[in-house]
């Protein structure tokens, strides 16, 4: 690829490869050339003759035996291979002679006086350290009594290292020794096994990154030693296991300051929480327990967004030994303390609840069995715009999601740091049905308790709200939630995602064990989101000033084009609608379109059925009712055959030949079924056989009836020869309904009530297929808009035209069915219905934007076919379908307009208390190393001076990040 000056062009991944394919016999020969000594096969620091090659240090130099010894005094676990002469075997340090000095600067103690035996002169005993330590050809067994060597599990592998104490008057312990080195030995008081602390940390990071379970990582380091023996390698599994989880709480002591206090940790104190959610005392300042802010702050400023939801994949089996077991963190993070909550269980009412609302999973899964597992899964609170956990929010599930499990989650939530906080908004998958009785439930229990004075307002998620019935929608849904800004309330099932990769490996582990692995995880979830705030808000904040932009615009444009009497009138009903929302949610429905469905067929039908079953009805009279629907039904079923057969064109293929043959059969069959029950309702002297009945006529007023409706010129095939008196088709038969008996002949048979039952049934008819028409007309319309134009290549244009169609299908289907109802509802007597069903032109059916928008610039005035107005409450004349449809849109776009101006000044609020956050954290720390400073602890200051500094530097680096963006020119907010 060529250069041309500075410019570079970039190679593409394929590009390298195609190179690498020229490369790779040279590759493979160079790495073959370092299996071999170098020819003189000289010491790299002596010259000597060199025997081992280290395969830790850089470019796997060569040593003599006293290099190799001196050289890693310093670096004990790395490997070695010796030369045999042929090839470089695996080998250990130890054979070289290394001792490892835990004192004295690593020199030899001199109070030891046990030095004299040399590692040659050790003697090998079946005196055996561990019975089942299998020992390997690449781990020289080493038993000396007095200085036995110690197993030592690092990041390269397990390693048998001699290991020297101090053994000074005032001298640490053993197991002091090793830590202090760096090593955390398995046992306190004659340790034979150790980890390094970077194989611990690298486990945990591990563990947290890609969700390795401890058998899979000592799997790996047993591999890491012996690829051809790694089941000869120590088994240090359980020892790995234990030592990870007291190194967990180590590090958790360590990172929250309490290893430079001398207080107890407090439920929660271990757990990090939100830089960017309101903490009074933390990140805000607090006057006597109130929040002080200035007078033109915004009264919802100050809120709790909390988002509730449970993950069923978080189980855990029943312990083998429960009261044996040992908790090192009990409800000092975010799985709540288990005294308390269980005594909560103890007393709380189990009432199962039912949903009146949609069959929801969350309310149904309340009686999910426990088989063999102690919790069916967990539950709890995070913070809804940032997805931070809620520290000591987490509980388990017993039996499913009960909401006396829910009700404490909750609890623990809204009592964490919201001291002077008055307002709070929870998002919970089921929270139409789950905050009806909350805090009847909250009084009732000496458990459970929310601050005093305390708002709480339901919401429902974006993506969950929309499986509940249509009226959860405007009551629930953040869009209409004054004070949410932009938040979708599905973030938890977010952070879900890591917790499932570790929740099989924590399956199996003991109570304890389990929540301090899942403490551990959350804890570093709320760290990933603390480093990455500055971002987060940075990118957040560009998309609400672009998001309040437009819909400030889109507002502007709505409003200029209505009647400004209108625009008061819609203003007083959005104000009312939210001052009523809290003891009234169904205020809300303002957002909803007021419309009364005209009734459709089947309605029709279930009244007329009702009215044939009531003690007035005339005994002599059968209930007809649905045998004149299905007639109805297997008409529609000729029209749609009818127009499948005139679009196989003059040449149809065997395949689209089989397929009208199968629906013909389908067909015949029930036209069959509805001549059999035909005596029964039209009288037992009728004969269908008679060549004077109808159902021997094959009528073309079916195929009249299917006209193309369509405004797209797609079907270039001639018509095929659909008259052809050779093929059997039943598509043309026409069936004994009163309308095609005739009205003479009804009265004769005495069968004139079945005339007016289907009169109802065809009106229910033409409004379904009225309905399906401006469905589809819609759906066409947002298809043009959304889909067609916007097509930025071929391919993404024929699969646009190619939906059109199938919507076009869909129209001319139900143009064709409402155009035979009309036709039909002609033949019969006494009824005005013609006034009101009017025919159907083919300019009709065009797709307008007045249908995907009826609020766009310049559609106030607009009128659509009369059909668009037939659902509207009351006299069609005085109610326009445009008119309520604008009015909703305007009160929806003004809401889009609100919550964008929200979260443009709740974005610039979290930047403040980010920054605020993390210079409290710093200054925190900062009183930490001036308290260890006094108390003559360096260790304990240097780490609160790295602490502090780290602080800072998130500060700075938060509020450059926010500086550069805030000083772009924004966008006023109204």
């Amino acid at each position: 690829f060529p250069q041309s000056g500075s410019d570079q062009i970039m190679q593409s991944q394929n590009a390298y490869l195609r190179q690498w394919k020229c490369k790779f016999k040279d590759y493979m020969n160079s790495l073959m050339v370092r299996e071999a000594p170098p020819v003189d096969r000289f010491c790299s620091v002596c010259k000597k003759d060199g025997v081992y090659k280290c395969h830790g240090c850089f470019n796997e130099p060569l040593f003599c035996t006293d290099c190799c010894r001196i050289q890693h005094q310093r670096h004990p676990f790395h490997r070695i291979s010796q030369w045999t002469g042929t090839f470089f075997e695996e080998t250990s340090l130890i054979k070289v002679g290394l001792h490892i000095h835990l004192a004295h600067g690593s020199t030899p103690c001199p109070s030891s006086t046990d030095y004299s035996s040399d590692f040659f002169e050790w003697s090998d005993t079946d005196d055996n350290i561990d019975d089942d330590n299998l020992e390997g050809p690449f781990i020289q067994p080493v038993r000396d009594p007095d200085n036995p060597a110690i197993t030592v599990i690092d990041k390269s592998g397990v390693h048998s290292l001699s290991i020297r104490y101090c053994h000074c008057t005032g001298a640490l312990s053993r197991d002091m020794q090793l830590f202090q080195a760096g090593l955390f030995p398995a046992s306190f008081t004659r340790p034979k096994t150790a980890f390094t602390f970077s194989v611990l940390d690298d486990f945990l990071l591990d563990n947290l990154e890609c969700g390795t379970s401890a058998m899979n990582y000592y799997s790996k380091i047993r591999r890491l030693t012996s690829s051809i023996f790694p089941l000869m390698v120590p088994d240090r599994y359980r020892e790995l296991m234990r030592t990870a989880r007291q190194w967990r709480q180590c590090k958790l002591y360590k990172w929250h300051g309490f290893a430079h206090k001398d207080d107890q940790p407090k439920a929660g104190d271990l757990a990090l929480f939100c830089p960017a959610c309101p903490q009074p005392g933390i990140n805000l300042d607090r006057c006597t327990g109130t929040v002080a802010q200035p007078d033109n702050t915004p009264s919802w400023l100050m809120t709790r967004y909390l988002v509730m939801d449970g993950n069923f994949k978080a189980e855990h089996m029943h312990p083998v030994n429960p009261s044996d077991e040992v908790s090192l963190m009990d409800g000092l993070a975010f799985m709540v303390s288990d005294e308390r909550y269980k005594s909560h269980l103890s007393i709380a009412k189990d009432h199962v609840q039912r949903s009146d609302c949609n069959n929801h999973r969350a309310v149904n899964q309340a009686n999910a069995s426990r088989q063999r597992l102690e919790a069916t899964g967990i539950g709890g609170c995070a913070c809804a715009r940032h997805g931070c956990f809620v520290p000591h929010s987490m509980v388990d599930f017993q039996k499913g999601e009960r909401q006396m499990n829910m009700d404490y989650a909750l609890s623990q939530a809204l009592n964490y740091r919201t001291d002077g906080i008055s307002r709070a908004i929870t998002f919970y998958d089921i929270n139409c049905q789950y905050n009806k009785y909350l805090k009847d439930r909250i009084t009732s229990s000496i458990y459970l308790s929310i601050p005093i004075g305390m708002d709480i307002i339901p919401g429902i998620g974006l993506w969950h709200v929309h499986g509940h019935q249509d009226s959860c929608y405007v009551q629930y849904a953040s869009n209409f939630i004054y004070g949410t800004g932009r938040i979708d309330g599905e973030i938890m099932e977010t952070l879900w995602a890591p917790l499932n990769i570790i929740s099989p490996s924590a399956r199996g582990m003991g109570t304890p064990h389990r929540k301090e692995v899942l403490d551990y995880q959350m804890n570093d979830c709320n760290f990933m989101k603390m480093i990455r705030i500055a971002k987060f808000l940075c990118r957040k904040l560009k998309e609400a000033i672009k998001g309040a932009a437009e819909s400030k615009l889109a507002f502007q444009k709505l409003s200029e084009t209505a009647h400004p009497d209108i625009v008061i009138l819609w203003e007083v009903e959005e104000a009312l609608a939210h001052a009523s929302r809290a003891e009234d949610p169904t205020a809300m429905d303002i957002y909803e379109v007021r419309l009364e469905k005209a009734p459709t067929r089947k309605q029709q039908e279930l009244r007329l059925l009702q009215a044939q079953n009531r003690p007035e009805h005339p005994v002599n009279n059968l209930p007809a009712a649905t045998w004149l629907a299905t007639g109805l039904t297997i008409e529609e079923s000729q029209i749609s055959l009818c127009r499948d057969v005139k679009r196989l064109g003059k040449y149809p293929t065997d395949i689209q030949l089989l397929k009208v043959a199968r629906c013909r059969d389908k067909l015949y069959a029930h036209i069959t079924s509805f001549l059999e029950m035909a005596p029964t309702y039209l009288g037992v002297e009728v004969d269908v056989n008679d060549p004077d009945f109808p159902v021997n006529i094959v009528g073309n007023s079916l195929l009249d009836d299917c006209e193309d409706y369509s405004d797209l010129d797609d079907n270039d095939n001639a018509d095929p020869d659909i008259n052809d008196a050779s093929i059997f088709q039943p598509e043309l038969t026409v069936i004994p309904l009163p309308s095609n008996i005739g009205q003479v002949r009804c009265k004769e048979l005495g069968v004139t009530d079945l005339m007016n039952e289907e009169i109802t049934l065809r009106e229910g008819q033409a409004n379904d297929a009225l309905h399906a028409i401006r469905v589809h007309l819609g759906d066409k319309a947002v298809i043009f808009r959304n889909t067609v134009r916007s097509a930025k290549s071929q391919a993404s244009s024929t699969r646009a035209w190619t939906q059109v169609r199938s919507v076009e299908t869909a129209v001319n289907l139900n143009a064709s069915i409402y155009s035979r109802c009309r036709s039909q509802l002609a033949k019969l007597p006494d009824h005005d219905l013609l006034k009101k069903y009017l025919p159907l032109k083919k300019e009709d059916l065009k797709a307008s934007s007045a249908v995907a928008d009826p609020n766009a610039r310049g559609q106030r005035d607009t009128t659509l076919p009369w059909f668009w107005s037939l659902d509207v409450q009351g006299d069609t004349s005085g109610n326009d379908w445009m008119t309520e449809f604008y009015r909703v849109n305007w009160l929806q776009t003004k809401a889009l307009c609100t919550r964008w101006n929200e979260e443009v000044i709740l974005i610039k609020h979290e930047m403040k208390w980010s920054i605020n956050f993390f210079n409290h954290k710093a200054k925190e720390w900062l009183g930490h190393m001036a308290n260890a400073t006094s108390a003559g602890l360096t260790g304990h200051t240097c780490y609160a001076a790295r602490q502090s500094h780290i602080y800072h530097q998130l500060a700075a680096h938060a509020e450059d990040s926010f500086g550069k963006l805030m000083a772009q020119p924004e966008v006023p907010v109204i």
